[in-house]
């Protein structure tokens, strides 16, 4: 009878533990912050995968407009601003733009969505290509005004995103490929 007791006890401490953990771990989830739509979609450094997360958005059936070159007066009416980053120079040759023009665009574009308390989240695919030199100035100054950072794991093989998101405590989602970045930007918007 007294093992039987023991028994029935330590089975309800481990349900009742396991019940805990669950509802610890939904009421972590519930937290997750949640972002509003319409969406902008804008480059920093004019590189073709605007339009992936273009299609991703569309995939996702978010309210989002892609809009490259987007500026400061672009944000009217605008809940969230996601900015790819990654520096092309076939993609500045194309929208007759420089380097600099660029970089003083993105810091307009920035400036004015923290002043209008748009929430900015960086997605980066575009792996090994979009990093280093020229496009880690983009990269940095999107990451580290960012309050979200979805990255496909090859752009992220030094910890560059992962090191400005532990600095700034900015939650980043890691990906293993630009298809599985479709799903986590989908989920961000309520």
């Amino acid at each position: 009878m007294m093992r039987m007791s023991k028994v029935t006890l330590l089975t309800v401490f481990v349900l009742m533990l396991f019940i805990s953990l669950l509802s610890a771990q939904k009421a972590s989830a519930d937290k997750t912050q949640k972002f509003e739509q319409p969406v902008l979609i804008s480059s920093a450094g004019q590189s073709a995968d605007v339009k992936l997360v273009g299609m991703l958005a569309k995939k996702r059936k978010l309210n989002a407009t892609v809009t490259p070159m987007a500026k400061a007066a672009d944000l009217k009416g605008v809940k969230t601003l996601v900015i790819v980053p990654g520096f092309s120079s076939k993609g500045l040759g194309a929208a007759g733009v420089s380097q600099k023009d660029e970089l003083n665009r993105v810091k307009s574009l920035v400036s004015e969505a923290q002043k209008l308390n748009i929430p900015i989240v960086l997605v980066h695919i575009g792996g090994n290509a979009r990093r280093k030199g020229n496009s880690d100035t983009f990269n940095k100054l999107v990451g580290e005004a960012s309050k979200q950072m979805i990255v496909v794991a090859q752009g992220d093989e030094d910890k560059f995103f992962t090191n400005i998101a532990d600095a700034k405590k900015i939650p980043i989602v890691i990906v293993p490929k630009i298809v599985k970045a479709a799903k986590p930007l989908g989920n961000l918007f309520k």
